[in-house]
């Protein structure tokens, strides 16, 4: 570079700096652009060797994060001076964390190591990686959420720079941004960020529908702007009649949200007929906020016809983001439905700055911001770390995203729940306890099944007992990650009692057949059951799913493996064809069908195959039957629209955790306490669940019918054997 070129980026540099301190949408004191000023010279002097892909000066970089940081989201000097010095501490060996605490304090220090351990995860992975990796940088939302946010702003520039990129380096980091960035984005209350993070993404991974849809917007932006005036001069005679101070303006839906229409409403762009909002802006102290926006409220209603089923009070019960507002779909001129916003200027900074604009408005001890409650609810979430990472993630993505409803406990408290939750994840929400010794729920009064979806304005009462304990069903009935983690946490745990027990049952067992439990027998016994590991050999043991008979066919192969070894030295392997051996230790090769988990016929779809474990239905089709598709099928959404009749619920089950009803019927004499002793046996029986229950005496003969849950058939004969015991019973059958 030339000594003018030099002095010309310098300039450029020093110009930015100065448009930083301007723009601040905090003011800034003296000591805050110290700060500043310490942190722009480190970087600075950190990156003065660094240039982009596209040539330019690499301090651009972190000076424009640092702009994004202060206007856009609106953080404070510490924030700004961090988001510049984000990548001092990766690019630079000179520097350290250590150099950074000791000129910038603690809290800086901690932000940029935060940030620093994010850059050092996303290099290239396998999507299992990359999801483990983003459970991890969720984590630092424990040492401070401001990581998080700064990384937001990081992304959104780096998308917006991403053009001198190899193109699969920009589908690739696109398709990060609309998988996990732009939903933190949404949950944080960055709502102008997100959509630009989800337009910026679908550029890159769509180019072809992204410039199509541009283009069409462009072409009908002049239509659009007259169409906002009409309803404009409409409505501002009354306004102005009531002395409001306001502002209207029209804001154009964004690229991504109408494709995102046009997929789920198999509609072409003219046919999406909400292309844009009309946002009514109003000054209005704290005091009248609510009063003015239900004024507002009635003069677009006097002038236009409303839909009464789109109305949406986010003022009376704010999101859980922060965010307030009334949105209302009214008829507009010329017959088209068109959304109204109504906020006030502190509820529009709000919507646009999120987190920090909320925390501005909060005053002493209200500082307590709803993001910390997500942040802390996000920490329960993250608590569990035996699970699938993937999972983790696609289940964090879908409560990151999710629309919310609005529940009532007992004493009127107002919670906040995803969309589709159920009274199962509100009981967790209260409290873990609670979740966990939940027997039943009642809704607006009345009983309800634990898998009841759930209403905005619903009354949930939870039922409680020190008895109740989470069953493997749970998993179908809760939609929260918190719920759900708990759930599996408690499963991990009885599955660890059972084990244990199994393991000293299995320990006596052995003995009488002159085996020893030690390693050697224990990894016979798995390799013969054809099992994964010793925990669940012992939970099957445990469960009675293999009984006495099983493990004396084991002791005999082993002994005739042993006398063949000296015949041939090859071992031969033995077969059973008394064992269904299948039905014993299938992991996950079980496909079950409709609410009663039925077993049917099927076959494997080729359009997705399939495999055990993946989130499937079945669809019946006209000549091959039963055929198995992943619900995220390429032909998913078409079979699901024109042949819903045709579709079945299926899940793939682990075979041993599978519950089957077994119906037992008993006659014998009657006499007083006998269904006391009946029932007394059954609920004392271990891993019996009785479902139904009748009894009826007929001139002293004693019928009764219990229908009961059981894993296995083993559990029905020793149940069966026990009743027949009772004094009085005189026959029992299994129906």
């Amino acid at each position: 570079m030339t000594d003018v070129e030099i002095e010309k980026e310098n300039a450029a540099i020093a110009k930015e700096y100065k448009q930083l301190l301007k723009i601040s949408y905090r003011l800034l004191t003296v000591e805050d652009k110290k700060l500043i000023r310490k942190a722009f010279d480190v970087a600075v002097d950190a990156h003065k060797d660094q240039r982009r892909k596209s040539d330019e000066a690499y301090i651009f970089h972190p000076i424009a994060v640092a702009k994004i940081v202060a206007s856009e989201i609106g953080l404070d000097a510490t924030s700004i001076a961090a988001a510049l010095l984000h990548d001092v501490v990766e690019d630079n060996p000179t520097y350290t964390i250590g150099d950074i605490e000791q000129l910038f304090g603690e809290t800086v220090a901690r932000i940029v190591d935060g940030l620093t351990k994010i850059s050092s995860l996303n290099k290239e992975m396998n999507v299992s990686m990359q999801a483990e990796n983003f459970r991890k940088m969720l984590l630092t939302l424990n040492d401070d959420v401001r990581v998080i946010i700064i990384k937001i702003a990081d992304r959104l520039h780096n998308m917006q720079t991403m053009d001198s990129m190899l193109p699969d380096k920009q589908v690739k980091i696109a398709s990060e941004t609309l998988y996990i960035y732009a939903p933190l984005a949404h949950r944080i209350g960055l709502y102008n960020i997100k959509t630009e993070l989800e337009d910026l993404g679908l550029k890159y991974t769509e180019p072809e529908v992204y410039n199509d849809i541009l283009t069409k917007m462009q072409e009908s932006k002049e239509q659009q702007d007259n169409y906002i005036n009409e309803i404009s001069d409409v409505l501002k005679t009354s306004l102005d009649k009531e002395k409001l101070n306001y502002n209207i303006k029209g804001r154009p839906k964004s690229i991504f949200s109408i494709r995102r229409k046009m997929i789920k409403q198999g509609v072409s762009f003219d046919e999406v007929y909400d292309k844009f909002a009309v946002r009514i802006i109003y000054k209005s102290d704290i005091e009248n906020e609510k009063f003015l926006a239900w004024k507002i409220y009635s003069i677009v209603t006097d002038h236009f016809r409303p839909n009464p089923i789109r109305l949406r009070d986010w003022i009376s019960s704010p999101k859980s983001t922060g965010y307030e507002a009334l949105h209302i779909t009214v008829m507009g001129p010329k017959g088209r439905w068109v959304e109204v916003q109504i906020r006030s200027e502190r509820m529009n900074e709000i919507a646009e700055k999120g987190y920090a604009a909320h925390y501005k408005y909060k005053e002493g001890d209200d500082k307590e911001d709803s993001l910390d409650t997500w942040v802390s609810r996000l920490q329960e979430a993250l608590e569990n770390p035996d699970g699938n990472a993937v999972d983790f993630v696609e289940q964090f993505k879908l409560n990151l995203y999710s629309k919310e409803i609005y529940v009532f406990s007992p004493k009127g408290d107002l919670k906040s729940l995803p969309k589709g939750a159920t009274p199962l994840d509100f009981a967790f929400s209260v409290h873990t306890e609670v979740g966990m010794k939940t027997r039943g729920a009642k809704v607006n009064g009345k009983l309800v099944p634990l898998s009841h979806e759930l209403q905005s304005g619903d009354q949930v009462d939870i039922l409680t007992s020190e008895n109740a304990k989470p069953n493997v069903n749970w998993l179908d009935y809760a939609t929260t990650a918190r719920a759900r983690s708990k759930i599996k946490s408690s499963l991990k745990e009885e599955k660890k009692i059972i084990a244990e027990d199994g393991k000293e049952i299995l320990r006596r067992k052995l003995k009488q057949l002159k085996i020893t439990l030690g390693e050697k027998s224990i990894n016979e016994l798995v390799t013969y059951f054809k099992l994964k590991t010793s925990l669940d050999l012992f939970y099957r043991i445990g469960i009675g799913s293999i009984d006495n008979k099983m493990l004396k066919e084991f002791a005999n192969s082993r002994s005739n493996a042993f006398v063949s070894y000296f015949k041939n030295k090859i071992r031969k392997p033995s077969i059973h064809p008394d064992i269904d051996k299948d039905e014993i230790t299938a992991k996950y090769d079980m496909l079950v069908f409709g609410k009663e988990e039925e077993k049917l016929d099927y076959k494997l779809s080729n359009c997705c195959d399939p495999i055990p474990g993946d989130d499937v239905f079945g669809f019946l089709t006209i000549n091959e039957g039963l055929k198995i598709h992943k619900k995220n099928c390429p032909n998913a959404l078409s079979l699901q629209s024109n042949y819903a009749y045709r579709i079945m619920f299926a899940k793939w089950i682990d075979s041993t955790q599978q519950e089957f009803t077994a119906v037992i019927k008993m006659t014998g004499i009657d006499n007083l306490g006998l269904v006391n002793e009946v029932t007394k046996l059954i609920s004392n029986s271990m891993h019996v669940n009785i479902k139904n229950i009748s009894f009826e005496s007929d001139d002293g003969i004693f019928i009764g019918k219990i229908t009961v849950v059981v894993k296995n058939t083993n559990l029905v004969k020793t149940l069966m054997d026990r009743i027949k015991k009772i004094n009085g019973i005189e026959k029992v059958d299994r129906v």
